[in-house]
């Protein structure tokens, strides 16, 4: 059995283990009334503040818990053309798997989006993380996944990105769009390291994984519910670039 293998078997195993012991009792951690998953989707207004379209491709770097289900959201919008699965907030040495799930590091599972701002806007990102990605209430945690290394954080690479997403949080704590208020930290983004290979198009290679299909597969489907007009059927791959 290979090393990439055997990290994969082993994580899976960490995964179920968290679902099995988690996953009966979500019901007293819900954040919408009669949902069956703790980071339901929640229909949010479209950001008041937005980025200009700009020439040539830009990126953006969201962190909501489990990368897998954040790539595959964003493998599925309109204008995306790469998602990658990676590491963000710590340094390139610790930016690792083993290491990085340790919650030690400062680095959080994250995901670079590179996208045509002629397509879809910074904004329409911010919206589809609030809105479908993740649930950015849950704080160093996202469903059955607990530490710093699944917080939810916005990592900005420049001034403009920051001014964005702080007005956009503002505008969602006036407009009380959640139970609770939004805990999503925005830091600089010192380095993105992408994540081991197994970890890339996790969702669309095992759709029926379970951890996938109670999770992940939701958020997909929110997407196509909610944004018609920037969801795309056919995701775009890491594989096949």
């Amino acid at each position: 059995m290979t090393t990439e293998s055997t990290a994969r078997d082993w994580t899976r195993w960490l995964r179920n283990v968290a679902l099995a012991l988690i996953v009966p009792v979500a019901g007293l951690a819900l954040w919408q009334t009669g949902s069956g998953a703790a980071e339901q989707a929640v229909v949010i207004p479209a950001p008041a503040v937005d980025l200009t379209a700009a020439d040539g491709t830009q990126t953006a770097v969201f962190a909501g818990g489990c990368f897998w289900g954040v790539q595959g959201v964003f493998q599925h919008v309109k204008g995306v053309t790469k998602a990658v699965s990676g590491y963000a907030g710590g340094a390139a040495d610790t930016a690792q798997y083993e290491m990085v799930g340790s919650g030690t590091t400062g680095h959080a599972e994250s995901v670079q989006v590179t996208y045509d701002p002629k397509q879809v806007s910074y904004g329409q990102l911010l919206q589809v993380y609030f809105s479908v990605a993740h649930n950015p209430t849950q704080l160093n945690f996202q469903g059955p996944d607990q530490g710093t290394q699944y917080r939810s954080t916005i990592f900005v690479a420049d001034d403009k990105q920051k001014s964005v997403a702080e007005a956009y949080i503002a505008q969602l704590d006036a407009a009380k769009v959640y139970p609770a208020e939004i805990v999503t930290t925005i830091e600089p983004l010192k380095g993105f390291y992408p994540a081991e290979q197994y970890h890339q198009d996790f969702l669309t290679l095992n759709p029926t994984y379970p951890y996938i299909a109670i999770n992940d597969i939701p958020k997909v489907e929110a997407l196509k519910a909610l944004f018609p007009g920037i969801y795309s059927d056919k995701p775009v791959l890491v594989g096949q670039l």
